[in-house]
């Protein structure tokens, strides 16, 4: 993650030398390099590092909460409905701050969240695929809507940016909300001993005294402020909650207290990875970090699903 995060601050359009960044840090003078990494390159890298983690850590409480591998935030109705909402505050409220804008995409997609609940309730447990396909449909159901609404409004290109993740517009001053999915993953590790247990099933958490409901709300609530976020900074990136919390999973298990910090670094890592792709193989272009993003997670997913189990 080191190497990537010195090749994120490394590439980019505009011209850019460690020499001259250096020289300004010693001689305590800005010039053309320290202020290029202050406003953009480091702000970006930053962005990135959080979007990654975040929406990691999502991928594994929701699967945690759901007791199912195969769902992400974006296959709950989180992503989708936090975008109808943005959109629609937008509409009504185009002059209202970010942070109001951020809360009503976070109520939409515990909304979201809640009805997509209350459409697999009657689904068993162990009817696995069944969850993710609903979700996959309910999701598309959200972005009909709000693709209808976009276009009757003549805001298909303002709803554009908000279903591609993309980090190009990053600049020191428009990524700061991504700080606070950094503080809902700390509470995310504070509680992982209880999301263990629930993840362990109903009877085995009342026995243990834990509130399954309350639990359940909580990560709920976690996860859909977390895409709320994400979606209002950068965009949609897919995958990322589904495939990094799986190989994670296969490698350390499920215990949520040693895991997460390797679901965050792995997470982080990847979107650096594919962010520093999208940069690069279009010189000076670049190709949204979703798209490339979209590529790798197919490939690693069916890896996953495909892949022989190891013997122990």
């Amino acid at each position: 993650m080191g190497l990537l995060v010195l090749l994120s601050l490394s590439i980019g359009v505009a011209d850019f030398s460690w020499s001259g960044f250096l020289h300004s840090l010693i001689n305590h003078s800005a010039n053309s390099d320290s202020s290029l990494f202050l406003v953009s390159r480091l702000p970006r890298t930053i962005a990135i590092i959080l979007t990654g983690i975040s929406m990691a850590v999502a991928g594994m409480i929701i699967q945690v909460v759901l007791k199912n591998r195969f769902v992400e935030p974006s296959m709950v109705g989180a992503t989708q409905s936090a975008a109808l909402g943005l959109l629609v505050v937008s509409l009504l409220f185009p002059a209202s701050a970010l942070i109001i804008k951020m809360g009503v995409a976070t109520i939409t997609a515990v909304f979201g969240m809640m009805l997509f609940m209350l459409l697999i309730h009657r689904i068993p447990p162990t009817d696995f695929l069944m969850i993710p396909l609903i979700g996959i449909v309910f999701g598309g159901i959200l972005e009909a809507v709000t693709t209808f609404i976009a276009y009757q409004t003549e805001s298909l290109q303002m709803l554009s940016v908000w279903q591609f993740g993309d980090f190009s517009g990053v600049l020191a001053g428009r990524y700061e909300l991504l700080w606070l999915t950094g503080a809902l993953c700390v509470l995310a590790y504070i509680i992982a001993d209880k999301l263990t247990i629930v993840g362990l099933g109903d009877n085995i958490a009342l026995n243990l005294g834990i509130s399954k409901r309350q639990v359940t709300w909580l990560g709920v609530g976690m996860v859909a402020m977390m895409s709320a976020v994400v979606v209002v900074t950068v965009g949609m990136i897919p995958f990322i909650g589904l495939v990094v919390p799986n190989i994670v999973s296969r490698l350390m298990g499920d215990k949520l207290r040693r895991s997460l910090p390797a679901v965050a670094l792995l997470g982080a890592s990847a979107v650096l990875l594919c962010d520093i792709i999208g940069r690069s193989i279009r010189y000076p272009f670049e190709v949204p970090v979703a798209t490339v993003f979209g590529v790798v997670g197919t490939v690693l997913f069916l890896w996953l699903l495909l892949r022989a189990p190891a013997d122990r």
